[in-house]
């Protein structure tokens, strides 16, 4: 009990709140041509300065490592951080960070990954700790803002990867020939064939509708409609839900013209198709209820060829945000071994920030393997908060990733103490 005896009178008898308050000033000080504002930025420095002494002295043993959590840390990340530390005893060493609706949020954060997230991304970096960027956008789009919020210098590192277009491809500059992976190139011809008629007829096919109430995401082998409507809106929603059950229609046709499939003629397929996803998913079965498509059949009803096929392809839907063509074999579970592999981390210990079922795979796949932390915001899916709350129940506020970085930050400073 004496770490947590030193822990607690870390926070009961100095003022932390003061100093974490001046720590954000130093980092977050916005570049500024004012004399007053510089002088209250070195007055600052020089109050953080003696707090950060007087806890030196107050714990001589561990002064630095507590004067550090001070300055970044509340007190409940602190104590947090002691539990995993003595539940794990390990340090994080890799970040693995889906983006949207996880770092940033349209509802709070204007879409925009906050301020103090990015410094704090920023001092694991220095520290050594690759992070690894999993998310179902394109790959243009994520270098785009990595590279604004993070800066060139720490993208190009060689300490950051990029799986994009949930796993479908691999991108970690400064690894010659290994910096893009594109993992779909090795799926076999069956698959790729399934995915070309579905994305040859996705647009042309479609009607007027969802011509005009959509738009393709511009990726390099997923198949994703997105709304032309804001992000969460009821007309996001009406559109995304039709979207979803055309493009389980197309891929039904897809399957049922394989030549390894038989009796997928006059719409079998189709009704194959609606069986067995909405089997697979609750949700879309909620959506084909609600547009008055599930077939008259059940997923023990579809033939083993196609069920075969079908076992190897995942429809994601996403309410009121998108709906999704992908492959199982190319999850982000399948994108995070292929960047572990180029960042050489053979024994990773992470943190997994995600809201959602693709995110989710990824946090069984760590816990299988006792290989790190998961965390959502509190708007993530019911299935991936069942996940968080069962493990660590490190849930946090729409926008508010930072808090589970000084978790993590304060975790890491505890773990060297042995």
């Amino acid at each position: 009990m004496e770490r947590y005896d030193r822990l607690y009178r870390l926070y009961e008898e100095h003022d932390t709140d003061t100093i974490r308050a001046l720590q954000d000033l130093i980092d977050l000080f916005p570049p500024v041509d004012s004399r007053v504002a510089l002088d209250r930025w070195q007055e600052a420095s020089e109050e953080l300065a003696e707090g950060k002494d007087a806890i030196r002295e107050a714990f001589p043993e561990v002064g630095e490592t507590f004067a550090a959590l001070a300055a970044r840390a509340e007190r409940e990340q602190a104590f947090t951080a002691l539990d995993l530390y003595n539940k794990y005893g390990r340090a994080v060493n890799t970040f693995v960070l889906d983006v949207d609706e996880t770092l940033r949020s349209a509802g709070s954060t204007d879409n925009e990954i906050p301020r103090d997230t990015l410094h704090l991304l920023t001092e694991f970096h220095e520290e050594g700790v690759p992070i690894v960027i999993c998310t179902g956008q394109t790959l243009e789009n994520v270098k785009g803002f990595a590279i604004q919020g993070l800066g060139s210098e720490i993208v190009h590192s060689g300490d950051l990867s990029i799986v994009y277009e949930t796993g479908t491809g691999v991108f970690t500059p400064g690894h010659g020939a290994r910096t893009k992976q594109l993992l779909y190139e090795e799926l076999d011809e069956e698959i790729r064939t399934v995915f070309d008629a579905v994305r040859s007829r996705v647009l042309s096919a479609a009607p007027d509708r969802l011509r005009k109430g959509c738009h393709l995401q511009g990726n390099e082998f997923n198949v994703t409609m997105k709304p032309n409507f804001e992000t969460g809106s009821t007309a996001a929603r009406e559109v995304i839900d039709e979207a979803l059950v055309y493009e389980l229609d197309l891929l039904g046709d897809a399957v049922g013209d394989l030549d390894a499939v038989e009796g997928g003629e006059d719409g079998a397929a189709r009704d194959w198709t609606r069986a067995y996803y909405a089997d697979q998913d609750p949700e879309i079965r909620s959506v084909l209820e609600g547009e008055g498509g599930m077939p008259g059949l059940v997923a023990a009803d579809v033939p083993a060829d196609a069920r075969d096929v079908l076992g190897r392809i995942d429809v994601g839907y996403y309410e009121a945000d998108a709906a999704e063509i992908g492959s199982l074999e190319l999850s982000k579970v399948v994108g995070v071994e292929a960047a572990f592999d180029v960042l050489g981390i053979e024994d990773p210990f992470a943190i997994v920030l995600g809201d959602s079922k693709s995110d989710l795979r990824v946090m069984r796949w760590i816990a299988e393997n006792d290989a790190g932390l998961a965390a959502a915001p509190e708007h993530a899916s019911r299935n991936v908060l069942d996940h968080v709350m069962g493990g660590d129940d490190l849930v946090f506020d729409q926008g508010r990733a930072s808090d589970v970085l000084r978790t993590v930050y304060a975790l890491n400073r505890l773990a060297p103490e042995g």
